[in-house]
């Protein structure tokens, strides 16, 4: 430590030590000194002679005596509290570059012990492999088994991690679930690295054994490399963590290396979240209306409604790009309810015998108050409850059945009828058509689109008609898109059809157009000027 840089404490006490240092060297000297006449006085007595000893001699030599004691023993004190002030200062210098919990480096230390690692690398002709790694649903683990549990699964994981990397490699947690590997490879030997991952990956899928249960878990793993990704650290860090997210979404527990590809998607993906945010609320998102037929007599019985963004610049952009973003941006309640308004004040005046089917979210039904705003929907745009239909995917059950229960109880309530959409692709299926008050079964359109040619899926769809036939509940099939499909179908006996066949999805202006050409327009309350531009 520079002079200029000691703390007052450090100071002080150095110059507490060198004051005491020097007392007792002097009382050490004092003590030698009068010592020695002493000695000199006894030894002449113990060969006869008869001088006495001096009296104040010997008290000085006691009491030199006794500061030499009190000397040695602030001594003592000194160098064991030195000693403790060199531990604490070390147990400070390991937390400050380690992680406590796990003895991993932390990311600031990462990040400069990372920067030599590359530069010695660069020299030697090597390169340097960076893998980030993120648990799969950790937060469950805290949730059911507390925080005790969690912190006892994040050392397991470290424990693996330091098995299965080489013995120079760096590796760091950085926060949360998330670890940082890094180490140098021979850049012709990217197997050595694939090897690696995929020992991580096989061994943190093993169940970890705490407190006597044993705990699930699984990783995602983003790889990036130095002679590819040029750069800093920073940048490797940056590119690993695009790949980890590529293997998330690629299913979880599982590694991916890193493209350019990937940067680029990412950055389309920010783009469409960001005009997102401002197309919901400026009505850039609208809805798309797709007819629904009775099978049995071609009548028109009503829509399901879908979502397409009318783009400024882009034009018009399908749902399977933006719905996924909606939903993991925690956006599509507000999108799922926009829609419903529009769709609601567009409605309103057409025939009173037309209905409309819209989907919710799975992540809608984990809000309690779902019903109240659905029900306050309904009010503020005068659309009656009985012609909306609120279609449930199987999987959206799955985490909740009882909060499931009690939205659709509550829907129920207000005349608001409930289909089960993309029946047997989900769970339980059979229990949640036992525990929920269905009025209808659809009927998935990639079993629909294969009957003719599958017969796993012809005797599917046979078992879902067969089934909803003896729980009275009708069916509808999707994904019709032409005669032969929708004659099988009708010979099964589902009851409604929707699909190309019938036409594709279209604006609230056209379908409006036919349903004129069908006179099939009712009335409604006039709209206002508001409700008109919603309405489109």
């Amino acid at each position: 430590m520079q002079r200029g840089n000691r703390r007052p404490e450090d100071a002080c006490g150095s110059r507490r030590a060198t004051a005491t240092t020097l007392v007792t060297g002097a009382a050490i000297l004092l003590f030698v000194a009068i010592a020695g006449t002493l000695g000199s006085t006894l030894v002449r007595q113990w060969f006869g002679g008869t001088e006495a000893l001096d009296r104040s001699l010997l008290i000085a030599l006691m009491l030199n005596i006794a500061l030499i004691l009190i000397g040695w023993r602030r001594h003592r004190d000194f160098v064991r509290a030195l000693e403790q002030h060199v531990e604490s200062n070390e147990r400070v210098r390991v937390l400050s570059t380690r992680d406590p919990l796990t003895g991993f480096l932390n990311r600031r230390t990462l990040v400069e012990e990372g920067a030599s690692m590359l530069q010695e690398a660069a020299r030697r002709g090597q390169a340097v492999a960076l893998l980030l790694l993120d648990l799969d649903r950790f937060k469950t683990i805290n949730d059911l088994h507390g925080h005790a549990a969690g912190d006892a699964v994040l050392s397991r994981v470290a424990a693996d991690i330091t098995s299965v990397l080489p013995a120079a490699a760096l590796a760091a947690r950085l926060g949360g679930d998330e670890f940082a590997c890094a180490f140098v490879f021979d850049p012709r030997q990217p197997s050595v690295v694939q090897r690696i991952a995929e020992d991580l990956v096989g061994r943190l899928a093993g169940p970890a054994q705490v407190a006597g249960t044993a705990i699930h878990v699984s990783a995602s793993i983003g790889i990036a490399r130095s002679d590819l990704e040029r750069g800093s650290i920073d940048a490797l860090m940056r590119a690993a963590d695009i790949a980890m997210y590529a293997a998330k979404d690629g299913g979880r527990n599982r590694y991916v290396w890193f493209d350019p590809a990937m940067a680029h998607a990412l950055h389309v993906r920010n783009e469409l979240e960001n005009g997102l945010r401002h197309a919901i609320p400026a009505g850039h998102i609208v809805p798309y209306f797709e007819q629904q037929i009775d099978l049995a007599t071609g009548r028109l019985h009503g829509f399901e409604v879908l979502a397409r963004w009318e783009h400024p610049v882009h034009g018009t952009i399908a749902p399977d790009r933006f719905i996924p973003i909606a939903e993991q941006t925690g956006l599509i309640a507000d999108l799922s309810l926009s829609i419903m308004r529009q769709a609601f004040i567009a409605a309103r005046d057409w025939a009173p015998e037309l209905s409309l089917a819209i989907n919710v979210s799975p992540l809608q039904l984990r809000d309690a108050w779902l019903p109240q705003k659905i029900i306050k929907l309904l009010l503020e745009t005068g659309f009656p409850a009985q012609r909306l239909e609120i279609e449930v995917t199987e999987s959206a059950l799955f985490e909740n059945l009882a909060l499931a229960q009690s939205i659709v109880g509550s829907l129920k309530n207000q005349g608001i009828r409930i289909a089960l959409d993309d029946f047997g692709t989900g769970y339980s299926s059979l229990a949640h058509l036992r525990a929920l008050p269905f009025d209808r079964i659809k009927i998935d359109k990639s079993f629909v689109q294969a009957v003719a040619d599958n017969p796993d899926s012809a005797a599917i769809v046979d078992a879902i008609t067969s089934l909803g036939a003896s729980l009275n509940l009708p069916v509808t099939a999707e994904g019709i898109e032409d005669k032969e499909i929708e004659a099988r179908m009708r010979a099964l006996g589902c009851a409604r059809g929707q699909g190309y066949l019938y036409g594709r999805p279209m604006s609230g202006a056209n379908a409006r157009r036919l349903l004129a050409e069908r006179r099939l327009l009712g009335s409604a309350p006039a709209m206002n000027a508001t409700d008109q531009r919603r309405a489109g």
